[in-house]
């Protein structure tokens, strides 16, 4: 079976598409290129299915280069059948693989590798064929006592002889393979504290033990963490009798021979010595692979939930970055995210700094007409958030309202060199409560001069592998600025190199160009760009948006490749330019029915879905996907921890999705949990098919624990 035939059937895709999606990749195309113009070579696959075939076509072909390098080490072994080549070819896994690779590796030294070397391994097969009737093993053994090799008695020659079978039976991929299959499905994860007396967060943990085959994600990422910070020791444990039965079964003859205790005990050794500790590792590594795979799907999940929120549009903000000691820093931004004020307050110290900072903020919300308040969520944020929401009830007729903003990585960025170029006036505290106040204003513009993995919305994300998360993370990031497309005119160059095609280098020659010739007045001026080659061209053009440029469409997501068919639909239709522009098609929809769009596809020569783009586009430029989204929850008034009473209705902003709930946000600092099991009236398989990050939910209060600060929240009957 050829890879593109593999890829067809695991993703259940019909072979054309495979065929082109393949030829589109191995052409340069990014991901949102293909996914966004190619949809009739792909048959419209989105960018999640285009991701998932990506990985799994990098993943096949390095199998195909390791089934070369294998073949071609073995072959030079003079080893190579026509069988073990079939056997090879026929792998599905990497673990298979290494497992029929494992005879012909080159070996460490090993109890077997010295025993051959002192000329036992005759005497080992002697003794594993078990065809010897007569005599006594004793007796095979006599003729290879040698003490100049160091065997000076039968016994040496013998245990040597058995280290040799040993590692046979060891290397046998059939028997590692079946191994694995009865570990995996009859053993037992478990874990037992390496001090009982210790406290610790780990202490479910203490004397536990789940099934391998119903070993829950975030249960391993914890006992995984357990055992790298030694308060736990962990083990696969399974039924030895079972597997040394089997393995009895395999090895032994049924009739009786010389040696055939010895071969047991050989293949007992195998076991426990050197299969037993590598299938466990080879088990561990998997459901730690298998967790790890599933927090980064729930941190894909939830980034780009957090990343696609509605932008609050029109607000002047102020940005609070809470503090205690160094005090609470303040920026003003405007509509547009231009910087107006800065300063720090006191609001955590005397009254008398107290009632500073309350006329400080008086005066800069009057200065600047400002309408939102955007604190950030992490020290000293209750008092800030009191101090905000008394704040706004002593100011007369105040429209001013306030919002909790997830502050995760604003101390990274303020104290990047992105943030020292970007403002180069502000100390690092400036431009933290900056980066506050804008988040609320375009989170996504924001959010990616942040490392992804700064972005606090996953779980156990620093235990995973950093470059494997990087790629998915980045994947999101990406797929996110393509899909909300990007100003030409005022975006920076970190959020320029995510869009298609765009690398570090073409976003600050972007830039540079923009500060040196004015701003951008056709997508085609793009060309004049140092290193924006037609390829890159190509891949970006139809993500970069200009408002107010020259030809209508570059506020829109038609690709310039399109133009053409754009113009002869709008006039194909009865409509002219100025209608577009002046947003003059609410009929078009209907015109289309009466002409039927197959028809009008193939007389434009495009496709069906490139045109229903077209139309979508054309029918609102400059739209943005985003604002069909909820709105984040704005608040002018404040709660406790101990105002939370059993049965309390509330409404609340889900902040974080993990495996076994959601965190929500209901206006009292400490979030509270939603268990799966309280999602939802109906059975949940994982939470994220019930809420999302930024949803606005109803909740009601279960419980509520003041000394461990965790808040028991439901959404059944709501």
């Amino acid at each position: 079976m050829t890879i593109a035939q593999q890829l067809a059937q695991e993703l259940n895709l019909k072979q054309w598409q495979v065929d082109n999606t393949i030829a589109l990749i191995d052409e340069g195309n990014t991901i949102p290129f293909i996914s966004r113009y190619r949809k009739e070579a792909t048959g419209e696959l989105n960018d999640e299915i285009l991701r998932t075939f990506d990985d799994r076509l990098t993943y096949l072909r390095n199998m195909e280069e390791r089934k070369a390098d294998i073949k071609r080490i073995i072959e030079e072994q003079g080893k190579l059948t026509e069988e073990l080549a079939a056997e090879i070819d026929n792998a599905q896994k990497l673990s298979e693989l290494e497992d029929i690779y494992r005879p012909f590796r080159p070996k460490r030294r090993t109890r077997a590798t010295v025993a051959k070397e002192k000329g036992l391994e005759p005497l080992a097969n002697l003794i594993y064929l078990q065809m010897t009737k007569a005599g006594t093993a004793e007796d095979m053994a006599a003729p290879f006592i040698d003490p100049e090799k160091g065997v000076e008695t039968a016994e040496d020659a013998l245990q040597g002889a058995m280290d040799i079978i040993a590692e046979t039976v060891s290397d046998n991929a059939e028997h590692r393979k079946k191994i694995r299959e009865l570990t995996a499905k009859g053993g037992m994860l478990t874990s037992k504290a390496q001090n009982p007396d210790e406290d610790s967060v780990y202490r479910n943990y203490y004397d536990f033990q789940e099934p391998v085959s119903k070993a829950v994600p975030h249960r391993i990422l914890a006992i995984d963490r357990g055992e790298n910070e030694k308060f736990l020791s962990v083990k696969v444990e399974i039924d030895e009798e079972k597997i040394i039965n089997y393995l009895n079964k395999a090895e032994l003859s049924k009739e009786e021979a010389v040696g055939k205790d010895l071969v047991e005990a050989a293949v007992a050794d195998a076991y426990s010595r050197l299969i037993q500790p590598a299938i466990e590792r080879e088990i561990r590594n998997e459901l730690t692979d298998m967790a790890h795979e599933q927090a980064m799907q729930i941190f894909r999940e939830n980034l780009k939930n957090l990343l696609m929120q509605a932008p609050i549009r029109g607000q002047v903000v102020i940005g609070l970055d809470p503090g205690y000691r160094t005090g609470c820093k303040v920026g003003v931004v405007d509509e547009t995210g231009r910087v107006l004020d800065t300063g720090v307050i006191y609001i955590t110290h005397s009254d008398a700094q107290r009632e500073s900072a309350k006329a400080f903020l008086k005066g800069l919300i009057e200065k600047h007409n400002v309408t939102l308040l955007s604190i950030g969520n992490g020290t000293a944020s209750k008092e800030t958030e009191i101090f905000a929401s008394q704040l706004i009830k002593e100011i007369p007729g105040c429209r001013v309202k306030y919002i909790m903003t997830n502050e995760a990585g604003a101390s990274v960025y303020s104290a990047s060199k992105l943030a020292t170029e970007e403002f180069p006036d502000f100390d690092v505290t400036q431009r933290s409560a900056i980066s506050i106040a804008r988040r609320v204003q375009d989170p996504l513009a924001e959010l990616v001069k942040i490392e992804p993995s700064a972005i606090g919305v996953g779980q156990y994300q620093h235990d995973m592998n950093q470059k494997r998360l990087g790629e998915v993370l980045g994947g999101v990031v990406e797929d996110c600025v393509n899909s909300v497309g990007v100003d030409l005119n005022t975006a920076s160059a970190p959020l320029l190199q995510y869009v298609s095609g765009i690398n570090g280098t073409i976003a600050a020659n972007i830039v540079k160009f923009r500060e040196e010739e004015g701003r951008f007045t056709s997508r085609t001026q793009l060309k004049k760009v140092a290193k924006l080659g037609p390829k890159a061209f190509e891949q970006c053009a139809g993500f970069l948006r200009i408002a107010n440029g020259k030809n209508v469409f570059d506020n829109t997501s038609v690709h310039p490749e399109s133009y053409d068919a754009a113009e002869k639909l709008i006039a194909a239709l009865g409509y002219t330019v100025a209608d577009v522009e002046q947003g003059n098609l609410k009929d078009i929809r209907d015109r289309i029915k009466e002409k039927k769009i197959e028809a009008l596809a193939e007389e434009l020569g495009v496709g069906v879905p490139t045109l229903k783009d077209i139309v979508e586009e054309i029918i609102k430029p400059g739209r943005d996907p985003r604002d069909s989204v909820e709105q984040p929850l704005l608040r002018e008034d404040v709660m406790s921890l101990e105002d939370l009473k059993p049965e309390m209705i509330l409404t609340g902003t889900v902040r974080n999705v993990i495996d076994f709930g959601a965190f929500v946000d209901i206006g009292v600092h400490q979030d509270g949990l939603v268990h799966i099991s309280q999602l939802s009236d109906k059975f949940v398989k994982h939470p994220m098919d019930v809420v999302s990050i930024g949803d606005i939910v109803k909740v009601k209060v279960l419980e509520v624990d003041p000394v461990k600060k965790r808040i028991s929240l439901t959404m059944k009957g709501l």
